[in-house]
């Protein structure tokens, strides 16, 4: 069995058993993917059962947005090695002050609370196993604060500072914690998403390239998730990984 802390093989998970969350198409499909070619045992979720799972995972309908849905989801995982949070999203408003209180409350639901209280079932196991590597999928517009996403990136930026405590906490029992944040990726649900604000005509668009002249892949996204999980990483936590094509310049 390959061992994912030590770095003896560079991206194998045989043996390893992984959850990830939102995993039936864009990005989290791709990381179901990256991880059963790797060898891992993946189990994923989406709201609808008449979604697409990539071929060789398992699945189970859990709605993570609520308590009663990550408790169905913990219980199906049981025993984890690999946990990735990608479940996310928000719809875009005119400004900050249109945002209803209801999306604010759900983006917190779906972007924060829901990582929150999935580690919470599934790290002490990590803990009493004293293994166990956790990823959060955040998101590089977090540093841009626009006013049409407030609530999606305000989420994600304490996304990100609980990744980071949550990392310090859990590192003398020899788990690893990380954030990577994407840029523009194409899938279905950015494309929606990116119509919606365009839409909204509130000044600069998405449709701005990024400096390596083009939008990212959800696999580009997925590798980055394969390395943080992998030997490679295996002195790396407490990160965030930027992987937008340097969309969002940083200081």
């Amino acid at each position: 069995m390959t061992n994912i802390e030590n770095g003896s093989s560079a991206l194998e998970l045989k043996g390893k058993r992984a959850v990830v969350t939102g995993g039936s198409r864009g990005i989290g499909a791709a990381v179901v993917r990256r991880l059963v070619a790797a060898g891992a045992e993946v189990l994923t979720t989406a709201r609808s059962a008449t979604s697409a799972v990539p071929d060789g995972a398992a699945f189970v309908e859990a709605d993570v947005r609520t308590r009663a849905g990550v408790q169905t989801l913990a219980e199906a995982a049981q025993e984890v090695d690999i946990v990735i949070h990608n479940a996310g999203g928000a719809r875009p408003h005119p400004g900050a002050l249109a945002i209803p209180d209801e999306e604010w409350l759900d983006a917190l639901d779906l972007n924060l609370l829901a990582a929150v209280r999935l580690d919470s079932l599934l790290a002490p196991g990590m803990r009493e196993r004293r293994s166990g590597v956790i990823v959060h999928i955040s998101s590089a517009a977090v540093p841009t604060s626009a006013p049409p996403f407030l609530h999606y990136t305000a989420a994600k930026a304490a996304l990100e500072n609980y990744s980071r405590g949550l990392a310090a906490e859990l590192a003398p029992a020899g788990i690893r914690v990380n954030a990577v944040s994407p840029g523009r990726v194409a899938t279905p649900g950015g494309e929606a998403t990116r119509e919606q604000w365009a839409r909204l005509d509130t000044g600069p668009g998405p449709d701005t390239p990024t400096p390596l002249g083009r939008d990212g892949e959800p696999d580009d996204i997925a590798n980055a998730v394969l390395f943080l999980v992998s030997g490679q990483a295996s002195w790396l936590t407490g990160s965030t990984l930027f992987v937008d094509g340097g969309e969002f310049p940083r200081g």
